[in-house]
Parts: structure tokens; C-alpha cells; sequence
């Protein structure tokens, strides 16, 4: 089976571990899964905390992913009415096998038309935020990730690798899943509906 291209989306000022969680779960499987990092334009971009991601393709050259992973982080905010983001999104979209944010990742889906008709969380902390760019969406306030036919939407940060261990176990099954999880000594969550920050925040 030929390897599934990932494609990590960046942008200013995005959540290190919105990316590199879910981008480590994958990555340890290279048997299956090549990752590609993509950008509006290079060399390089900055997280919110400091270090920088070099960029790999710019919205121009890349090819068609087969999954693409779209983090979150205070970025975001700005990401909203950039149209060469949202529109490489809707370009990506359609001939995508998985299609999977992490935290307010999923404003910018919302954002880019994506999320109109489906099933979606985001990060708890800044659920209201998140809510108002997609009203056509059905927020979800309490699941650690919502999964919605190829779309995956993950709560904040850390349930970003709950997420993309699931959708491991969706692509190559749950003993690969396993596997990872196992190997990176992360207890993996596996209940979807876990979500004990939905509470904390006041949502249910």
C-alpha cells in the first residue's frame, strides 16, 4: 500500500503542540504515513511559543494531500480573514481522504465553508470564540474529538493526539494505533465523548 501523504498546515504564531502531537503519532509510522509541511510561503514560521517550522511547500506548489492536519493557536484570529489560507482549504478539500483540526483549528474549517452541515468541537477554553465562525456548523461542547465522515475535529492541544490516534486506527487499524500509543507512553484516551474541560469551562 503506497504511503498517505500528510499535510501540516502553519501560520504565525500557531500551537507547537496542536501540530507536533498528532505529527509525532503519524511520523511513527513512516511505513505509511509521509509528512509534508505547508505554509503561505517560507522559509520558515513561527509558533506562539517561539520555535520555527521549516516549510516544506508554499499554497502554490503543494500537491494534493491525502489527509491534511490543520492546528490552532492565537494565530488564528488573524487566519480567519486570510483568503489564500481559506482558499488553498477549499482547493485541498474535496479529493481529501481525512480532513482533521486541532483547537480553534477548527474556526478556520468553519471559516473555509467546511464545517456547514456537520458535527465539530474545538478548544473549551475559547468554545464561544469558535462558535461564531461557523454557524452553520453544529458545535459539539463536550467530546474530545468529533469525528463527522472524512472530518475530524479535535478539543484543545493535547486531544489533538487522541484524535490522530483514532484516525490511525480508522486508516490502518487499531493495532497500529496501539502500537503508537504504546510506544510514545501516551495513555491514549479512546472515548471520543471524554471531556472533562467542557464542565471546567461551563459549556455543559
Amino acid at each position: 500500500m503506497a504511503r498517505r501523504r500528510v499535510g501540516a498546515l502553519f501560520f504565525e504564531r500557531f500551537e507547537l503542540l496542536d501540530a507536533f502531537g498528532p505529527l509525532e503519532m503519524f511520523g511513527a509510522l513512516p511505513e505509511h504515513f509521509e509528512i509534508v509541511t505547508i505554509g503561505e510561503r517560507g522559509p520558515s514560521i513561527a509558533s506562539t511559543q517561539g520555535p520555527r517550522v521549516v516549510i516544506e511547500r508554499s499554497f502554490g506548489d503543494a500537491e494534493q494531500m491525502d489527509l491534511l492536519l490543520v492546528p490552532g493557536g492565537i494565530g488564528t484570529r488573524v487566519e480567519t480573514e486570510n483568503e489564500a489560507l481559506l482558499g488553498f482549504l477549499g482547493a485541498q478539500a474535496p479529493n481529501l481522504e481525512i480532513l482533521a483540526s486541532v483547537c480553534t483549528g477548527a474556526a478556520l474549517l468553519a471559516r473555509a465553508g467546511l464545517l456547514d452541515g456537520r458535527r465539530a468541537t474545538s478548544n473549551k477554553m475559547v468554545f464561544p470564540w469558535v462558535v461564531t465562525q461557523g454557524p452553520r456548523t453544529t458545535w459539539v461542547p463536550e467530546a474530545r474529538w468529533v469525528e463527522d465522515g472524512d472530518v475530524f475535529t479535535a478539543s484543545g492541544v493535547a486531544a489533538g493526539i487522541d484524535m490522530a490516534l483514532a484516525v490511525i486506527a480508522r486508516l490502518v487499524g487499531p493495532d497500529l494505533a496501539t502500537r503508537v500509543a504504546h510506544g510514545t507512553e501516551y495513555d491514549w484516551h479512546r472515548d471520543a465523548s471524554w471531556d472533562p474541560f467542557a464542565k471546567l469551562h461551563g459549556l455543559v
